[in-house]
């Protein structure tokens, strides 16, 4: 059995040993961006490896062009997957603090763009590991380098230019992923600009888990996305948040629920605010 989307924390505890298994640990927090591997050196899953956000998964940041978080170059990413060993049967798992929402859902979506679909999220993460005493320490796996062959999947990602069309025509949908008061210009913003793109509707990724932080059922998200894209297709629906971290939960419960083909705006608000002409609302 592989695993696609999400892995329960039972499903993980018995496949610790699985040779096939790779883990990965991506907690990260855009306050303190050593956080994530000083606490992965204290303690982890048993065999994961970290995952940096600011440097594994995110590339050359150019001022005035790009947003806070652009995914590697293809050659970049190809490295690092090759130094991971990850080969075609190689079942990826990535874990953070907070269900895939900093930065688990993110390196999902990026070994799904280099064409790896035996990925998955701990539904749960580690919050939910822990609930259930499930066991931590510091041991890494040994990995053996390999050489990663990439099949590009650029469908699952768009430019600006296709958001700046795509926004302002009724065949598609765009949401903003963070909450109201982010979408609106309130609260904590790591921009100088504050707002959402013009046109673009919310999707605030908090409301595709439970109080205790584990994804809704299918059924729940298949009902909560039918409600927010009334009729309009996965294939013409884009999430973007702040960085272009966060909204890749979205896309991850879109595809648990059944809908695939929805994309990231990895540019995301950071990206699209270095044009003064693109249109922002509050």
């Amino acid at each position: 059995m592989s695993y696609t989307t999400l892995i329960s924390t039972s499903d993980l505890a018995r496949n610790l040993e699985n040779s096939e298994f790779v883990i990965f640990d991506v907690r990260f927090t855009l306050d303190d961006e050593s956080w994530g591997r000083k606490v992965y050196n204290q303690s982890h899953i048993p065999g994961a490896h970290y995952a940096d956000l600011s440097t594994d998964m995110s590339g050359e940041i150019i001022p005035g062009v790009t947003g806070r978080r652009p995914f590697p170059t293809v050659a970049a990413f190809t490295k690092t997957l090759s130094n991971w060993g990850i080969t075609p049967d190689t079942q990826v798992i990535c874990y953070d603090a907070e269900s895939g929402l900093m930065a688990a859902s993110r390196l999902w979506l990026m070994f799904r763009w280099m064409g790896h679909e035996k990925v998955a999220v701990l539904d749960g993460g580690l919050n939910a590991w822990n609930r259930e005493s499930l066991p931590l320490n510091q041991e890494k796996k040994v990995l053996t380098p390999t050489n990663f062959i990439p099949k590009l999947r650029n469908d699952l990602l768009v430019e600006v230019e296709k958001v700046e069309m795509a926004r302002n025509d009724s065949n598609y949908c765009v949401f903003d992923s963070r909450g109201a008061e982010g979408y609106h210009g309130g609260g904590k913003y790591y921009d100088p600009i504050r707002g959402h793109i013009a046109g673009a509707g919310l999707a605030d990724r908090a409301e595709i888990t439970d109080a205790q932080g584990l994804f809704k059922s299918k059924a729940d998200l298949k009902k909560h996305y039918e409600s927010l894209t009334n009729g309009v297709s996965a294939d013409n629906t884009i999430f973007y948040c702040g960085s272009g971290v966060t909204a890749a939960q979205n896309v991850l419960a879109m595809e648990h629920a059944g809908f695939t083909g929805s994309k990231m705006y990895v540019g995301s608000w950071s990206e699209w605010i270095t044009d003064p002409s693109r249109e922002i609302a509050l």
